[in-house]
């Protein structure tokens, strides 16, 4: 066969293959954009190696912004959905808005427009919660973790409660300003947010692994 069939035989595979290829966008803020650590070590990062390892094709596209509010993810999404068309949205935002003391209410709102734009792109979501330190007051606290639960519920979409989950009191695993993970502990969210997202995972979207 002569050699340039070969090429454009090689090539034809490659575009083909990557454009089965699903994406998964992140969109949060300071603790999914990696604030602190060196670039590869942030858990979209990390996640981007265990879906490969479980044999997804996806590709992970990280949208996350530090400082990053509820009202201004929601106003980047639309742009982000269009460019990336995603099938996955794991939607990371609320921190920043509880870190300000904003009304629960507006974080439900917006988070609640971001699902509906995510599905009306044909987008599954994720939720992924936020919990408030207790410094924030009993009444607070436990309205803005409620928030999350409240969301997932009436939009039917699946919830991770906590990104934090297991080590949120463990300070040896957040950077000195007691906010960001370290390195270490981005492993663990990993671990949390896979137990939402993979049933999320089209069957489809998997090669076998033994190729």
């Amino acid at each position: 066969m002569p050699l340039r069939f070969i090429v454009t035989f090689v090539l034809m595979f490659f575009f083909a293959a990557f454009a089965r290829a699903e994406t998964v966008l992140v969109w949060g803020d300071s603790l999914s954009a990696g604030y602190g650590l060196d670039k590869g070590q942030e858990w979209p990062a990390l996640l981007q190696t265990r879906l490969h390892a479980e044999g997804f094709r996806h590709v992970v596209v990280n949208g996350s912004v530090s400082g990053e509010t509820s009202s201004g993810g929601r106003t980047r999404l639309p742009a982000a959905l269009a460019e990336h068309a995603p099938t996955v949205v794991i939607l990371e935002l609320g921190a920043n808005d509880g870190l300000r003391g904003l009304k629960p209410q507006l974080l439900a709102d917006n988070l609640g427009a971001m699902i509906d734009a995510a599905h009306q792109a044909r987008a599954r979501v994720l939720l992924v919660g936020m919990r408030m330190p207790p410094n924030y007051g009993p009444a607070y606290t436990r309205r803005f973790a409620e928030v999350f639960a409240d969301v997932a519920e009436t939009k039917k979409v699946p919830l991770v409660p906590f990104l934090l989950d297991g080590f949120a009191d463990r300070p040896e695993l957040f950077l000195p300003d007691g906010i960001h993970p370290t390195a270490a502990a981005q492993p663990r969210i990993v671990d949390t947010v896979w137990a939402g997202l993979h049933p999320l995972l089209a069957t489809e979207g998997k090669q076998s692994a033994r190729r």
